[in-house]
């Protein structure tokens, strides 16, 4: 949100690449008001998630839609008194140019890394350009999704019905689903894989038909839906940790969503495939999601959304 609630400003760019001529450049914007030089992004809109404020005003400075990688420094400063905080990412163009000069921003310009830090206007954005030089321009999402809210389990076995793998998502997972295609879309799209259950299918089924994907069933990411809500009703196998394996070395974006009794297994399996600790976090909460940028086998950067504000 545009005010997190302790009167700070919340806002949100990236430093947004593509390949030249001579390397990596990076687009900078010129803002009249200031006449500075700087990375696209702007404020937060009135409950608008982070990931949807960052390429939102991508979008409105540099005038080109873009899919995120990875996280980058979030900077830290006042404005007029004011704390403000921007979190950043490294970003690519994934739309033609359609940039168009405007009051706020009255020119846009491709620079080339070494010349880019020479014409930022200010010592932060240099040592975020610093950090992003500092490691792979491109990465690959695997994105670990929690199913939305359900409904549950007791609820659903006193109506008659005897097959947990059909119980819905309740309405509110619903309206969470519709949420996460959202936020989904704003990373590089991909593969879209499920567990069998129909919660975790609705989970994903908007942002399966909004990128086009064809939406995948996998076996090994099954729960069994008979036991207990606190028995052992995920049993790791070495078919899973392969198949996780394979998904996060394979070069290929990725969305996946699985139960709470086996994605923090799965987390771990994967950051095991990459060589990296398992970043800090709580466990997800239903309708969360863990963002895995990967770049030549290894984890470049890791973050935890949640798809309802509330």
């Amino acid at each position: 949100m545009a005010d997190h609630g302790n009167g700070e400003i919340r806002a949100a760019g990236a430093v947004l690449w593509r390949g030249g001529p001579l390397g990596i450049e990076t687009a900078l914007v010129h803002r009249p008001r200031y006449d500075d030089w700087s990375f696209p992004k702007g404020k937060a809109l009135p409950g608008e998630h982070v990931l949807l404020t960052a390429v939102r005003e991508v979008a409105e400075e540099a005038g080109v839609r873009v899919a995120l990688g990875r996280r980058l420094t979030t900077a830290h400063y006042t404005v007029d008194g004011e704390p403000k905080r921007v979190d950043y990412w490294a970003a690519r163009p994934v739309s033609p140019d359609g940039f168009a000069p405007g009051d706020e921003v009255d020119a846009l310009s491709w620079v080339p890394l070494p010349a880019a830090s020479q014409a930022l206007s200010y010592a932060r954005d240099m040592t975020l350009l610093d950090e992003f030089a500092a490691g792979p321009p491109g990465t690959t999402p695997v994105i670990l999704v929690r199913h939305a809210d359900a409904v549950g389990r007791k609820a659903w076995r006193q109506a008659g019905h005897t097959s947990d793998l059909a119980r819905p998502l309740s309405a509110q997972g619903e309206a969470d689903a519709q949420a996460l295609s959202e936020l989904l879309s704003c990373f590089a799209p991909g593969r879209v894989i499920s567990s069998g259950a129909q919660r975790c299918l609705a989970t994903v089924a908007p942002y399966a038909a909004l990128t086009g994907a064809v939406l995948e069933t996998e076996p090994v990411l099954a729960i069994d839906g008979t036991a207990e809500p606190d028995g052992p009703d995920w049993v790791p196998t070495e078919a899973a940790g392969r198949w996780i394996a394979g998904i996060v070395t394979g070069a290929e974006p990725t969305v996946i969503c699985a139960h709470r009794q086996n994605l923090g297994w799965l987390l771990d399996q994967a950051c095991a495939a990459l060589g990296a600790p398992v970043p800090s976090g709580p466990p997800l909460r239903k309708g969360a999601f863990w963002v895995l940028q990967v770049s030549g086998g290894w984890l470049a950067s890791a973050e935890q959304h949640q798809a309802a504000l509330s």
